[in-house]
């Protein structure tokens, strides 16, 4: 009697993740997915569906994995100024440390634009940093931590839109100091 291999799903979407992020949407083909999940193309369809579908499956994990990551970094941290700064910080590691650059913002400009169920997770993705720096700046503002603006949100969008120029900026450049320097200012500014 054939025995069954188990297939343990999480794994596999994982893998399909790092070709995406290396890939992109449409440079990964379903070969390089297969391969790097260890599967042939009919597990792929009897189990995951297709390529679309593993992709949302990918992103989802990649977004919810940041969340889950960002909340756990944060918590213990009382000051709101503190827990800006840290995160700043954390992004300005993933920035200048991960190869491929972020799934998120790769995803925007190659596939979301077009795609409104990919749209819906990046979208997600956005207003869980947007309202998890949100409630931090208000609440700095709130202790007199930030005394450049009361305008929390634009501080927010403010904050946000950094990341995205600092990801275009070490993808053109590859310049880590050139990052730090950055965040190191964006910090200054708002601990005003």
């Amino acid at each position: 009697m054939a025995r069954n291999v188990e297939f343990d799903e999480q794994l596999a979407v994982s893998k399909a993740m790092d070709v995406f992020w290396k890939k992109g949407y449409n440079g990964a083909s379903t070969r390089d997915l297969t391969e790097a999940m260890g599967i042939s193309n009919s597990s792929l369809y009897n189990t995951i569906g297709d390529k679309h579908q593993l992709f949302i499956k990918a992103i989802k994990l990649y977004t919810e994995s940041r969340m889950n990551s960002a909340t756990k970094l944060l918590q213990p941290i009382k000051s709101p100024l503190k827990a800006i700064e840290k995160f700043v910080n954390a992004s300005v590691y993933a920035i200048t440390n991960e190869p491929n650059s972020c799934l998120a913002i790769k995803t925007t400009f190659e596939v979301a634009i077009s795609d409104e169920a990919v749209q819906r997770i990046i979208k997600a993705d956005n207003d869980f940093t947007y309202n998890l720096l949100i409630n931090l700046i208000s609440k700095a503002i709130e202790l007199k931590e930030i005394r450049i603006s009361n305008d929390a949100e634009m501080l927010t969008d403010y904050i946000i839109n950094q990341f995205t120029g600092w990801h275009e900026s070490f993808i053109i450049h590859k310049d880590k100091l050139r990052i730090k320097k950055m965040a190191e200012f964006l910090i200054r500014q708002i601990s005003q």
